[in-house]
């Protein structure tokens, strides 16, 4: 049966008067199949049988093997030999002499010129005294000769003395001929060998070298020291990382250096997971030049960008830089120590807060004792959970109260109902007028306290507004037309933050504040500075880096702009004097403990156990009308009793212009009027909950009595 092809199509070139049918007419045309190609010619498929042997991986992987060992032999007779003539010659002293000088340090270069000399002088030394070595050595050998066979002779008249046999006088120097004629027959023996062997045991030696110094070129190295798959940071590598970084001042300088390009480097040491080395850049090169290179740099180390960090220590002219282990940063860091350890507490005045690890990978710990907070980042990178760490950790100290305002309002502090005095949650501009008037509320219990007796003690009140940005930004106005959002002077939360800012930190009461994406329209510059505690999350840019953290610390080598979003998550740059910075940095990494909802409940749990009890407020009742009895039995909660300070700072925070103003006597009027009056407890004044509530109870029957009259 014929394989040829028939094509049914329309002829091409119709009968210009066309027939019924209007799509003219069909044929059958018959194309024949291509005639087959002759094959090719023998040499044609026997180049190609060859090509495809010699290219494939196996025969290159076998080829670059071979070609390795071999060349690691002829790479570790260089080193052998280059390590010779550095022991022979000066050439190291000119070396090391080249590269202080090519540095700028002139003293080191001096220091390097006097060794070389006095190498030279040692050197003299020794080559005149082989000119008298000879003569020194024939009359050592003679002496040496005498002395030998004179004791011999010696110890075989004894000998002969004990055993009554004079032939024993030659007995000892006959056993030391003796011995020669052994030793010269081993010594026969083995020569031919190891003369045969010398030179294979000589270039093994030498292969080792090569081997260890990886002394081959690039292209025949395994795939995995080709890409610089977990390759140890060494001085080699960081000097050929530098030079190769693309500042010509630098490249030119480690040029003229020699081999001794890491003179400029400090001991490379182990830092966490990673290491850490002192970089002293010679003259002619600044800091930040090489600080701007970061991602260069960190590629010619092997690395990825986030896996390096330049930071500037105090020394002049100096970048230190940490190096991460290959994929390292990638890795979880263990749960918090508030989720692992049931028992542990807090301590505002004396205490760190466990936050998470540096890194280095030691635990990093923030005081939190006076000082303002302030974290930022961009969205969703974990800032409300870091925030969140330290609010729950010092909630294990019962002393501490807190002011709470979620604008986000999606349950992230939820945990904190029946904790905190006053937990507002929501994002509507009704929520930051509550907000607002809390932080207020807060101006005003900080104004009492300033107004105290001198020396009188505050526990510390917390006043903490999550997603403050909603606040700045919110266009809603009092009656008096005065803007609640804004960074103006008629700014009723900018200047309540501002006013706890300028004074708040002598008398405990503290402003804490998170916010995302910061802009000088959501983050006010007097704000943000007012801050003594400031970290950041990954950000976009640099000018949102400054305004999170600072110039200085970003001069100094914090960016939090380079961290990258989504993966580095909970990792944050921070910025305070109440958490250990290496010295001459101005800034520190860390990587935060992730404590999921359920375990911040459990911690919010122990806390609320180590209270009397707190109601918490979700609303600010202000310029309203108030029955101080009954707002004393709310503020007291499930609390048995109740200090008497306490209760006032809570009716303060209930309704400031109802109690603002209040002192202990305002309250001993009421309590006493109502036959509830406050009694000492432990020395202090307390006030009872179940006398406030008999009070009430009584009153509530008289005045049902009196109405049924």
């Amino acid at each position: 049966m014929s394989d040829n092809v028939v094509h049914l199509h329309k002829d091409p070139n119709p009968n210009p008067d066309p027939g019924p049918d209007a799509g003219g007419p069909l044929r059958l045309t018959v194309v024949p199949d291509p005639a087959p190609a002759p094959p090719a010619p023998l040499w044609v498929r026997s180049g190609r049988a060859v090509k495809q042997a010699a290219t494939h991986e196996r025969t290159t992987t076998a080829a670059r093997a071979v070609a390795r060992h071999g060349l690691y032999a002829v790479g570790g007779a260089r080193i052998v030999a280059r390590r010779a003539w550095d022991a022979r010659t000066a050439a190291r002293y000119e070396r090391m002499l080249r590269a202080a000088e090519a540095a700028g340090n002139y003293e080191v270069a001096a220091e390097w010129e006097e060794r070389g000399q006095r190498f030279r002088d040692a050197r003299h030394r020794r080559r005149m005294d082989l000119l008298t070595a000879p003569v020194d050595a024939a009359k050592s050998a003679a002496v040496g000769t005498g002395m030998g066979i004179g004791a011999l002779v010696a110890l075989g008249v004894v000998l002969a003395l004990a055993t009554k046999n004079p032939g024993d006088v030659v007995t000892p120097l006959m056993a030391v001929v003796d011995l020669i004629h052994l030793l010269i027959v081993i010594v026969t023996v083995v020569w031919g060998p190891l003369v045969t062997l010398g030179p294979f045991l000589a270039l093994l030696g030498l292969w080792a070298v090569g081997r260890h110094q990886q002394a081959a070129p690039n292209w025949a190295l395994p795939e995995r020291v080709r890409n610089g798959e977990g390759e140890p940071i060494t001085p080699s590598i960081v000097v050929k990382a530098l030079r190769d970084l693309g500042v010509p001042a630098l490249a030119r300088a480690i040029k003229e250096m020699g081999d001794a390009g890491a003179s400029m480097l400090g001991p490379i040491t182990i830092a966490g997971c990673g290491v850490e080395v002192d970089v002293t850049l010679p003259s002619g090169v600044s800091t930040n030049e090489v600080q701007s290179k970061r991602r260069k740099l960190a590629e010619n180390l092997t690395r990825h960008e986030h896996e390096v960090f330049i930071t500037i220590p105090q020394a002049a002219r100096t970048v230190r830089l940490w190096i991460a282990d290959s994929g390292a940063l990638d890795e979880p860091i263990g749960p918090s120590p508030l989720v692992t350890d049931d028992t542990m507490t807090a301590d505002y005045a004396k205490g760190k807060a466990p936050w998470g690890q540096d890194l280095r990978g030691d635990a990093a710990a923030l005081s939190l004792y006076q000082r303002h907070l302030l974290i930022t980042g961009l969205s969703n990178q974990g800032k409300t959970v870091a925030l969140r760490s330290l609010a729950l950790w010092l909630a294990l100290d019962k002393s501490v109260q807190f002011l709470m305002g979620d604008l986000k309002g999606v349950g992230d502090w939820a945990m904190f109902d029946g904790l905190a005095t006053t937990l507002i949650q929501g994002p509507t501009d009704e929520h930051v007028i509550q907000v607002t008037e809390m932080v207020e509320g807060a101006v005003e219990e900080m104004n009492r306290r300033i107004q105290a007796p001198p020396g009188t003690v505050f526990p510390p009140l917390i006043v903490l507004v999550d997603e403050a940005q909603v606040a700045f930004m919110c266009p809603a106005k009092d009656e008096d037309k005065r803007p609640y959002g804004g960074s103006k002077a008629n700014s009723r939360y900018f200047m309540a933050v501002r006013k706890i800012h300028n004074q708040g930190r002598a008398v405990n009461v503290l402003m804490w504040q998170g916010t995302q994406d910061p802009t000088n329209e959501n983050l006010p510059k007097l704000v943000r500075e007012g801050a003594h505690t400031r970290a950041s999350l990954a950000l976009g840019t640099e000018s949102q880096a400054r305004m999170a953290l600072g110039d200085k610390a970003v001069d100094g080598g914090a960016a939090p702009n380079l961290l990258r979003p989504g993966l580095d998550r909970g990792t944050l740059v921070v910025a305070s004097d109440g958490i250990t910075i290496p010295a001459g940095q101005s800034s520190i990494t860390v990587r935060t403990h992730y404590i999921d909802d359920d375990a911040a409940e459990a911690i919010t749990d122990r806390a609320k156990a180590l209270r009397d009890g707190v109601t918490t407020l979700h609303a600010i009742e202000r310029g309203t009308e108030h029955d101080p009895l009954a707002d004393i039995a709310a503020v007291i909660g499930d609390a048995p009793r109740v200090r008497t300070k306490d209760v006032l700072a809570r009716l303060a925070t209930r309704n400031a212009d109802a109690y603002g103003g209040w002192s202990f006597i305002d309250l001993k009027r009421v309590l006493d009027d109502a036959d509830a009056e406050p009694y000492k407890s432990d020395g202090v004044k307390v006030v009872s909950r179940d006398r406030v509530a008999r009070a009430l109870a009584n009153r509530d029957t008289e005045g049902s009595a009196s109405a049924d009259g």
